[in-house]
């Protein structure tokens, strides 16, 4: 996950990289990179957690993250600003990251 994660934040950095240098683009561009950046930063602190109470805590901000991403994908998409196909599969990646995480926590909040 660290790897996939780091992988989404990359491929989130490019995406808007490329995006028109208008003010729209530039405003959900930079919500963007922080949402799809703070994933990978996140998941990493997650797995440093201190207890367990800590690191579910912590894959809650991740799973808020990824689902932000998701949002101002879809504002990409929608508001035809990005290239579509490109976006779509960042929109694809967001939504299972944001699926396995929320996964993750309630088998983490079940174990004993």
């Amino acid at each position: 996950m660290k790897k996939r994660t780091k992988r989404f934040a990359l491929d989130i950095i490019h995406l808007v990289g490329e995006l028109p240098k208008t003010t729209v683009g530039r405003a959900i561009g930079g919500q963007l990179v922080r949402s799809g950046t703070s994933v990978g930063v996140n998941y990493r602190a997650a797995c440093r957690g201190k207890s367990k109470a800590d690191f579910i805590a912590k894959l809650g901000i991740v799973e808020e993250e990824a689902d932000e991403s998701c949002y101002w994908l879809e504002l990409l998409i929608e508001g035809a600003l990005a290239e579509k196909q490109r976006a779509e599969l960042l929109l694809k990646e967001a939504s299972e990251l944001t699926a396995i995480i929320v996964a993750s926590r309630k088998t983490a909040g079940s174990v004993k």
